[in-house]
C-alpha cells in the first residue's frame, strides 16, 4: 500500500516527467528553427516518449486505487547555442530523471512496497537506455564536428524516428 509520502513522490515524478516533455519540445522548437527538422523531430519524438513516461505513472498511481495530481511547472529553458548544447543539456536533464527515479526506488525499497518495486524496474531499465541514446549522439555530434555532411546526414536519420509506446509484457 502507498504511503503518503510515496504517493506524493510518484506524483511529483509524474509531474517531472511532463516537465521532461515540455523540455524536449523546447528543444525541437530550437532545432526548426534553425531549419534542423530532423533533429527537431528526434526531440518532439522524445517529448512524446517524456508524455509517455508520466502518464504510465498517473496510471499506476490511480490503478493502485489514489489519485494522480497534476501540477504546474517551470518553463523549460528555451535558449540553445547549438544542437550540441541541446543533446548535453537533454543528456543531463536524463542524468537527473535517473537519479530522481533512483531515490524513488529506494524509497520504496525501505517501505517494502513490492509492487511500485516492480513498476520502477522499467523506468530503470529505461533510464540506462535514455542515458546511452544521448550520450552516443553526443560523441558522434564532437565527432563529426564541423563536417557539414555527416551533420546533415545525422538530421536526415532523426527526421525518420518515431515514438511507438511500448506493449505490455
Amino acid at each position: 500500500m502507498l504511503s503518503d509520502k510515496l504517493l506524493a513522490e510518484l506524483n511529483q515524478q509524474m509531474n517531472f516527467e511532463f516537465l521532461s516533455s515540455h523540455l524536449y519540445l523546447a528543444m525541437g522548437a530550437y532545432c526548426q528553427h534553425e531549419s534542423l527538422d530532423g533533429f527537431a523531430n528526434f526531440f518532439i519524438v522524445q517529448a512524446e516518449e517524456e508524455r509517455f513516461h508520466a502518464m504510465k505513472i498517473f496510471d499506476f498511481i490511480n490503478t493502485l486505487g489514489k489519485r494522480a495530481e497534476v501540477t504546474g511547472f517551470e518553463s523549460p529553458n528555451n535558449t540553445y547555442t547549438s544542437v550540441l548544447d541541446c543533446f548535453e543539456k537533454a543528456y543531463e536533464h536524463e542524468k537527473m530523471v535517473t537519479k530522481r527515479i533512483y531515490d524513488l526506488s529506494d524509497l520504496a525499497w525501505n517501505e517494502r512496497e513490492h509492487a511500485t518495486i516492480n513498476f520502477l524496474k522499467w523506468f530503470i531499465d529505461e533510464q540506462v537506455e535514455e542515458e546511452a541514446l544521448f550520450d552516443g549522439i553526443i560523441q558522434k555530434l564532437k565527432r563529426i564536428d564541423k563536417d557539414s555532411n555527416a551533420f546533415f546526414m545525422m538530421d536526415s536519420e532523426f527526421a525518420k524516428r518515431s515514438f511507438t509506446p511500448p506493449t505490455a509484457e
